[in-house]
Formats: C-alpha cells, sequence, structure tokens
C-alpha cells in the first residue's frame, strides 16, 4: 500500500489539472477569427500542439502553427497575438510561419523595461526578503555534491554540442559513477528521489499553466522550504535535468531504439530534430543558461564544503558571502523555470516554435546575472582560500618543525613531508637514467636537499656534476654514501607557464642525480620552512639530512666546494675535524682546478698564483718574474687565475696570455670561477665556527687573498711546493722582484728563495694602505664586525651594488 506521502497516479494528474478533466484535443478555428483572449489570471488551459505556452503571464493565448508565441507578462498587462506577414521560404506544408514573435513597439519598450526592472538590483532586495521569509531549514544536512555529478553528466550528454558544460574531456565525463559512488550517491539519492520528483511535476504543471516566472519560483521555494540554500538550488536543477534529459534520451534513440521511436513519435520529435539546425541558436541559449546554472550551483555547493577548522561561519568574509547565497540560489531556480518554460514551449510547438525577442532577451540576461553572481562569489571565495591556505600552511609549517625534532627510525616519514606525493606517484626524477623513481630509493640514506631556484647558475651546476660524478666512480667508498635531490624553489603567485616549465626541465636534464618530478610536489608549508627555517635566499643551499631524517648541516654547500666528497657526512663535527687537519698551502687555496697543480707540488716546483684585470702589469709582471726565475735558477710555473665573477675583460686576458706565452692558464672561465667561490666559501665555513682574522691565522690570509680580489690591480702568491708561501699586491710584488739584485745575496740556496722574498715584501710594506674585502650579500650570514687582515684595524662596511658587462 502506497505511503500517504507519495502522490499517487491520480493525485499528479489532479495537481496539473486540479479544476477540469482531461480534455479532448482542441478543434482549432480558421486563422484569421482568432482573436488574443485573456482569462482569469488563475485559470490553468490544456495546452496541445496548436496552443504555446505563456512563459511568464497567467494567462493562455490560443494561436495555431501559423501563429508566433507571445510572450506577456502580469504584471504590464495584456500583450495581444499579431500575425507577421507570410512567408513561403519555408519546408514542407508549413506555410505562413512566422520568422519572430511581434509585439506592438510601445507595448514592446514598456516589456523590456519591465524586465530589466525585474534584473535590477534594488528590485533583489526586495525579493530577497521574501526568499528569506520562506526559509525554514529543518536542520537535515545532504552533501549534494554527488546529485551535482550526475547533474553534470545528463547535461553533457544530452546537448547537441559539446560546449554545454564547458570543455570537459569525455575521459573525465565518463567517471561520474565512480566519484559518486565515492561520495555516497545511493544514500542522497534514496533521500533526495521523492522531493526531485515533486519539484519536476510542480515545474511541468506550474510551467506549462503559463504562470509568471516569479511566481512560479517564489512557489519552488515554499515547496523546498525545508531545505538548506544549496539542497534547493540542487535539487531544482535535478528536478529540471530531469525532463531535459527524458526529452534529449528520446531524441538521441528514437532512429535505433523501438521503444523511443514510439514514445517520440507521441510527442512529435522526429519532426523537431530534422529541423535542429533552425532551433541551434535556441538550443545555445538554453544550453550557455544550464552553464551559468551550473558554475553558480557549483559556487553555492563549495561554500558548503569549506573546513570549518581553520574558517568559521561567523568570520566577517564568511558573513558576507553567505548574505550573497540566497540571491545566487533565487536566480538559479528563476532561470530553472525559463528553461523549463522553453522546453515545454519547444516540445508544445515543435519546431515551429520562435521565441519572442523578449524572451530570447530573458535566456540571456539570465544567463548574464548568473555569470556576474558567478564572478562575485569566486571573488568572495578566492579572499576566503587565501585565509584558509594561510592557516593551513601554518598549521602544516608548525607540524614540519615538529616531525623534524621528533627521532625516527628511518627518514621516509621527513622525506615525505618535504616532498608531497600521492600513493600513485612517483615523485622523484632520477637524472642518470631519465626516469621516474620513488622515495624508497633514499631510505635510510644521507639525502643532500640541493635547494635553489630555477636560476641556478651555470658554473654551479658544471661543478657540482662534476663532484657527484667522481663520487660515483667508486660508489663502494665511504665518501660515496650519500644521495643528492634537487628541491626547486619557485613563486606560486605567478603562473606556471611554458617558458618556467621548459626553463625548470632544462636545468633538471642538466643534473646526473635525483629531483622532484616538478616544483608542485613541494607544499607551501614546505617553501615557508625552507625560507624561514633553513633561511634560504636565492643562493643554492645544500641541507644535509642523517639516515633517520635528521638536520645535520643547515648548509653543507661549503664545505662541497672546499673539499668535495671527501666532507662526508658533511656534519659540523666532520667540518671542524677537517679544519684543525689543515694549514694555509697551494693545495688548499687552489685545490685541483689545474691538472698540472699536483704535479708541480710533487716535483716541488716553484709556483705563483697570480689574478688581476689590467693586462699592461700582467705583462710586467710575468716577464720580470720568469727574468728572476732565469737569475736564480729556480723552476718556477705560473697561471693566472684572474678575478672572481669572470666576465670578458678575463676572458680576453686568457687569450692575450696564451698568445704570448705569458703564463699558464685555466681552460674554462668556471675553474676561475670555482676559485674564488673556494675562497668565499672557506671565509663563510670560518665565521660560522667563530673563527677571526685575530685567532686563526688560515683566516687572515683567507681575508688577505679575498681583499686582493677587491682591489684594482694585481697580486701574487708564491709557494715552493706544499711548502712556505709569500704573497703580494701588484705594485709591491713588482717592485720585489725589480729590486732582485738587491737581494739575491740574502737567498740560500736551494730552497730559501720564497722565504727572501716574502721578508723583501715586509720590508716594502708600508703602513698605508687601502684594503676592500667583497663578499656576495646573498652567500651568508655577513658579520657586524670585519677586522683587516694588514693591519687588524676594524674595516668600515658600505652596501656596493655592482653591475658590469665586461
Amino acid at each position: 500500500m502506497a505511503s500517504e506521502d507519495v502522490p499517487t497516479r491520480d493525485k499528479q494528474l489532479q495537481s496539473i489539472h486540479p479544476s477540469q478533466p482531461i480534455q479532448p484535443r482542441l478543434q482549432l478555428e480558421p486563422l484569421q477569427q482568432l482573436q488574443p483572449v485573456t482569462r482569469p489570471t488563475n485559470e490553468i488551459v490544456p495546452t496541445t500542439r496548436g496552443q504555446p505556452l505563456s512563459q511568464a503571464s497567467n494567462e493562455i493565448v490560443p494561436t495555431t502553427r501559423d501563429q508566433p508565441l507571445t510572450t506577456t507578462h502580469s504584471h504590464l498587462g495584456e500583450v495581444p497575438a499579431v500575425r507577421s506577414h507570410p512567408t513561403t521560404n519555408v519546408p514542407g506544408n508549413l506555410m505562413n510561419q512566422p520568422t519572430n514573435a511581434i509585439v506592438p513597439s510601445s507595448r514592446s519598450s514598456q516589456l523590456m523595461r519591465g524586465e530589466r526592472h525585474m534584473f535590477s538590483t534594488s528590485d533583489d532586495t526586495a525579493i530577497m526578503k521574501k526568499i528569506q521569509y520562506t526559509h525554514a531549514p529543518d536542520g537535515r544536512e545532504f552533501d549534494v555534491k554527488p546529485l551535482l555529478l550526475i547533474i553534470q553528466d545528463i547535461m553533457y550528454h544530452a546537448t547537441t554540442t559539446s560546449h554545454a558544460m564547458g570543455a570537459q574531456s569525455q575521459d573525465h565525463i565518463n567517471t561520474w559513477e565512480e566519484k559518486a559512488i565515492h561520495n555516497g550517491y545511493s544514500e542522497i539519492l534514496e533521500l533526495l528521489a521523492y522531493p526531485i520528483k515533486k519539484t519536476n511535476n510542480e515545474l511541468i504543471c506550474e510551467c506549462s499553466g503559463g504562470g509568471d516566472a516569479h511566481t512560479i519560483t517564489m512557489a519552488l521555494f515554499h515547496s523546498l522550504s525545508s531545505y538548506s540554500w544549496e539542497a534547493k538550488a540542487t535539487i531544482a536543477f535535478a528536478a529540471f535535468a530531469v525532463s531535459y534529459g527524458e526529452f534529449w534520451l528520446v531524441a538521441q534513440l528514437y532512429t535505433t531504439n523501438p521503444l523511443a521511436k514510439s514514445v517520440a513519435a507521441l510527442k512529435d520529435l522526429p519532426e523537431i530534430m530534422e529541423h535542429a539546425e533552425a532551433l541551434k541558436q535556441k538550443f545555445e541559449a538554453v544550453n550557455n543558461l544550464i552553464k551559468a546554472m551550473f558554475n553558480v550551483t557549483e559556487c553555492i555547493i563549495t561554500f558548503k564544503e569549506l573546513p570549518s577548522q581553520y574558517i568559521s561561519p561567523e568570520s566577517p568574509e564568511m558573513v558576507s558571502a553567505a548574505a550573497h547565497i540566497p540571491t545566487a540560489v533565487y536566480w538559479t531556480v528563476r532561470s530553472i523555470v525559463a528553461c523549463s518554460t522553453t522546453l515545454l514551449n519547444l516540445i508544445a510547438l515543435g519546431h515551429e516554435y520562435v521565441a519572442s525577442a523578449a524572451e530570447a532577451w530573458e535566456l540571456n540576461s539570465l544567463a548574464h546575472k548568473l555569470a556576474n553572481i558567478k564572478e562575485h562569489l569566486e571573488r568572495q571565495m578566492a579572499l576566503i582560500n587565501q585565509i584558509i591556505d594561510e592557516r593551513r600552511q601554518n598549521d602544516a609549517f608548525l607540524a614540519l618543525i615538529r616531525l623534524l625534532e621528533t627521532t625516527h627510525i628511518d627518514n621516509m616519514r621527513i622525506l615525505r613531508a618535504l616532498i608531497y606525493a600521492k600513493e600513485d606517484q612517483l615523485p622523484l626524477y632520477d637524472g642518470t637514467h631519465k626516469r621516474r623513481a620513488s622515495l624508497d630509493i633514499l631510505r635510510r640514506k644521507h639525502v643532500l636537499l640541493l635547494i635553489s631556484d630555477l636560476d641556478m647558475s651555470h658554473e654551479e651546476l658544471s661543478v657540482l656534476h662534476q663532484m657527484y660524478t667522481e663520487s660515483r666512480q667508486q660508489p663502494t667508498r665511504l665518501e660515496s654514501q650519500y644521495e643528492v635531490v634537487w628541491l626547486p624553489v619557485v613563486d606560486r603567485s605567478s603562473p606556471w607557464q611554458d617558458a618556467k616549465q621548459k626553463q625548470f626541465e632544462l636545468v633538471q636534464n642538466s643534473m646526473p642525480w635525483y629531483s622532484v618530478a616538478h616544483p608542485t610536489m613541494i607544499d607551501p608549508a614546505v617553501i615557508k620552512f625552507i625560507k624561514e627555517v633553513w633561511g634560504f635566499n636565492k643562493k643554492p643551499q645544500l641541507v644535509v639530512l642523517d639516515p633517520q631524517g635528521k638536520e645535520s648541516n643547515r648548509n653543507a654547500l661549503h664545505m662541497m666546494w672546499i673539499w668535495g666528497s671527501l666532507a662526508f657526512p658533511f656534519t659540523k663535527a666532520k667540518e671542524e675535524a677537517l679544519w684543525r687537519e689543515e694549514t694555509w698551502r697551494i693545495e688548499l687555496l687552489a685545490d685541483s682546478i689545474d691538472q698540472n697543480l699536483f704535479l708541480w707540488v710533487n716535483e716541488n716546483r716553484y709556483i705563483c698564483l697570480y689574478g688581476g684585470e689590467d693586462i699592461e702589469w700582467i705583462r710586467k709582471f710575468t716577464n720580470t718574474a720568469r727574468a728572476v726565475a732565469n737569475a736564480a735558477r729556480i723552476p718556477l710555473e705560473m697561471l693566472y687565475v684572474g678575478k672572481s665573477n669572470p666576465k670578458e675583460r678575463v676572458r680576453r686576458n686568457n687569450s692575450t696570455i696564451q698568445v704570448e706565452k705569458l703564463s699558464h692558464t685555466l681552460p674554462d672561465l668556471t675553474l676561475i670561477w670555482f676559485f674564488w667561490v673556494r675562497l668565499e666559501s672557506m671565509w663563510h665555513s670560518k665565521i660560522q665556527h667563530g673563527m677571526t682574522v685575530e685567532n686563526d691565522p688560515i683566516m687572515q690570509e683567507i681575508v688577505t687573498m679575498l681583499s686582493f680580489d677587491g682591489s684594482d690591480q694585481g697580486w701574487a702568491v708564491f709557494s715552493r711546493g706544499s711548502h712556505e708561501m709569500a704573497r703580494g699586491k701588484g705594485d709591491i710584488v713588482l717592485q720585489c722582484l725589480s729590486e732582485y739584485d738587491r737581494w739575491k745575496d740574502k737567498v740560500v740556496y736551494p730552497d730559501g728563495f720564497v722565504i727572501t722574498l716574502n721578508e723583501h715584501l715586509r720590508e716594502l710594506h708600508t703602513p698605508h694602505h687601502c684594503n676592500r674585502l667583497i663578499l656576495p650579500g646573498t652567500s651568508g650570514q655577513i658579520p657586524e664586525k670585519v677586522v683587516c687582515a694588514e693591519c687588524g684595524r676594524p674595516m668600515e662596511r658600505f652596501i656596493m651594488y655592482s653591475c658590469c658587462d665586461e
């Protein structure tokens, strides 16, 4: 036995025609005898194929297929139907078909002004008061998102073009059922099937009765008064989707399915579809409005899904947004009424149905209205999402801090927190084998996180590439037991365009180590942690994590530049131990920048490193030094190391030195860059351990070398193999060599040349000097106090901005 709450078929029929039995098909009178008819506002007249449905009025205007549908509005008075002039350019027997609905010009202007008034902002306020009065939710909460997925699928497949719901891929649309099932659509359908069917019946009844659009909309709001705002919109939308989907289901299947063919015949659909091209503009107008309805409904549901733990309903942003939800729901339901009326008119009149200018204008105006509402809601949503993202990122940021302070059995939890990856993703890119890789490849290994932006220099990449490749040649060595992972830090506020993607791929493909497959796998909270906790500021950084994921060095790049893989495991303790073993010698200063250097050291040759940009001084110095070496009968090897950040002038000097055979040169400017970067790294490393020129002799020599580079003149360093060293500025060292005859007798051979040279340099030294120490501002912490390596007095601090294209 049927429940009393569910209407029977008889009751449904009575709800459509409560005051009269179903009438037989009307006998239409000749066209010329027809006159406009005005009926009582509440009277409902059965409609046949020959009678149009008045869209926005409580009256039915009898007509035939030779008469156009006239849209009238009760608040404007009756507008009589007027025949147009006949046309002969019509297929089949349909003669005298009107091309437009014609309304007398004065009444037409009144109609347009009335419609514009209906869409005015001031009128919205009055309407919203009435809508709010009908709103009496009973507290039930429905997740209507699965319902919207089904509506989306219906609209996609129902439309005659593929544009109704936007550029949706077929693969995306085909997943609706999987998504809906995941979101529990069967339960929600059980709960909402009856209100959807009831609302569908009301739409058919009210729109067939020619009621005023606003009145019909208000009636629907009364029926749906106990539901929340998003449920009202979705139920009404689903009710319309049933009729719209049924219409197109029969239209699409009647040529192949016998049942659909019979139903289509009763609806006269074959004739309508034969003239589908003529109705294309009408369908497009409806489809555009449906798309606008869907977008607004989706926005309304999105507001309901906002996480309450990050945004309170009482917050000013949410209160402001909530105040616009009833307006959005009203105009969505109002648009559903307009689409339903258009669909029923089409079924009633077939392809002969030609919308009036006012009806077409209303469809477009509603679409425009909804587009404005959507734009406003999206702006509100953007503000709210910004607040939510900031709070969510802050929570994730604090969680990451706590996670790194916790002891773990391996490094996987830390790595998964730093590199976001879904379960089905391989988040790493293997630069050696050019394929994706899992985070498990890093389990319980020392991991060096190379942090940089996309503008990492060619020199940095080149030297790191060489060091990493050398460490892989003997993978069983202790010094090789580490992996490098590049974490690219990019600005999320700017759009990710093709140019950035190409730049990212270019840098990624130049790296033989692992890298994050894409920058989006690094969460904004992680970027915040990298900048605020690890201190990243554009300059590349090498953060070391031990096999348990614990941070063992916040920036080991200086260690890598100085000692390479010999600095493994790159801890602060290892750094201190390496410095304790070091002395100021030519190997520490020059390392392996030239393959001949170690040969010269092993053969105990005299080695001279010199630099500067003045080619005339270079010529004088090299010629003088060679003459002195010949006179002293010592094997002297000279090597030009230019200047930090070598530019075109250093490149030209290299070429001149090679052509004139003045000395040895480095084959690549990258090696010159590396020579000076190592010196800067030594300075930063010593600073981190509290060393100064007053308490550390190596620090004194490092600062002296850096001050040489900061001057405008040349300089030179002499060394006997790996033993004693001497150094001086360009003018003094040139004067000292030129006066060789004055001090040559003091040289104790065979090993006393450098010692005597150093003594004479000190004799020539004057207390008057001007030393400059230039350090890159982004290369680390700059101390407040730096003393001069020559006199021990505090140096003045300046800020210098340099731009040099030479």
